[in-house]
This record gives structure tokens, sequence and C-alpha cells, in this order.
């Protein structure tokens, strides 16, 4: 006589020993499943949003080297723009004065100021001021003349042989012997004075720059101790 098969209506979830060979391997596939569905939803839910960072930080790192591998092509191009500027700036520092041509060139400014009526009350140079590429020289003056003798003097000075670069600082134009700087009422011949310091430049020859190179490169080195 055949044995009656168990249907899943009639199992007891509390005796599960009694239940039929099949039913227990069927719910233990399904207890396996649950416990790994389970464990795949802890793990994998904190590691999409880390996922997603290493995503965003790929693309950062993506956009980052194809910026640089852009440079990296225009590198070589910039290089040759820079030594094409470095010379060009060498060649405009070569029409400035030499050393020894600037006392003479000084004599000269004070010469064409004079050779254009212009009185020199004071006309004195400074202590040269060495910088990384030039010196710089300031001369102290006090000038007397008029709109038109300056104008004169501005357009000989530009004419000298060498370039002369001029820039003023304090300068104060009034008429003479007056109070203040009012020039209302001056007509083209009155008498005017021109007070103040004005900087003229010269070149630093290979020496004075290696010179100046040297005493920077110690001066940066006995702040770094």
């Amino acid at each position: 006589m055949s044995k009656k098969k168990m249907g899943l209506r009639e199992l007891d979830i509390n005796n599960t020993g009694a239940w039929p060979r099949e039913y227990k391997i069927g719910a233990c596939i399904l207890v396996g499943l649950l416990i790994f569905g389970l464990l795949w939803y802890l793990v994998t839910r904190d590691k999409g949003g880390e996922l997603e960072g290493l995503e965003a930080q790929e693309r950062t790192l993506r956009q980052d080297f194809e910026t640089k591998q852009g440079r990296a092509a225009n590198l070589e191009p910039l290089k040759q723009q820079l030594a094409q500027m470095e010379q060009q700036l060498q060649q405009m520092l070569r029409q400035l004065p030499s050393k020894t041509e600037m006392p003479d060139l000084i004599v000269d400014i004070s010469q064409t100021a004079i050779a254009t009526g212009i009185q020199n009350d004071l006309f004195k140079p400074g202590e040269e001021s060495p910088r990384e590429f030039y010196a710089e020289q300031p001369i102290a003056l006090r000038m007397v003349g008029t709109y038109h003798q300056f104008g004169a003097f501005v357009s000989g000075v530009a004419s000298l042989p060498r370039v002369v670069i001029m820039t003023m600082h304090d300068i104060s134009l009034k008429p003479r012997g007056g109070s203040g700087d009012g020039l209302a009422g001056i007509g083209p011949n009155s008498s005017l004075e021109l007070s103040g310091t004005v900087k003229t430049y010269r070149y630093l020859d290979e020496e004075e720059t290696a010179a100046q190179a040297a005493e920077t490169e110690a001066q940066a080195a006995g702040g770094a101790q």
C-alpha cells in the first residue's frame, strides 16, 4: 500500500523534523536565499553611495588630467615665447645708458636745461639704487623757467643720443615766488618754478647683474636661517 504524499497545508511549522525530505530541502534553500538577499541589501546599500563618490572622483581626476595634459602640450610654445620676451627685454635695456655713460648723461641733462634758458637753482644727483635688471639714479632739482622753456627742455632730453627715461616724483610746478600749485592766470612767458625729484635709469652690465643675483641669493639664504 502506497504512502500518501503530504501537502503544504498539512505541514506543521513547529515540527519541521517530520516534514518530508523534499520540503526540508526546499525550506533550507528558501531560508538561504532570504539570508543571502538580506546580506546583499545590507552590504550594497552603503556601497552604492561609495560607488557614486568614486565615480564623481574619477570624473574630477579625468578633467584634471585633461587640463594638465593641455597645459603640457602648450608648455613648449610658452617657453619659446618667454625666451623671446626675455630677449626683447634685454634689447630694450641695452638701449639705456651704461655705467660709464651715466655721468656724461647727467651732465647732458643739466646742460640741456641751461641751453633752453632754464635756471638751475638745484641739480643734485643722489645715490644710485640697483634693481634686478637696472639701476635708478635720483636727481633732486629746482628749476626756473617758462612753459616754452620747459617744453624745449623735455624735447631736448628726448633728442639725446641715448634713450633717457625720466620719471617724476613729488614734483611741484608753481609761479616763481608764489605759494601753492595754482596756475590760473599764468601766461606762456610767466616765470615758473619746477621742484622735486626725477629718476633716470641705466642698465646693469653682466658683472653687476651677477653680483646683484648673488647678493639676492645671500639675503634669501640669510632670511631662511
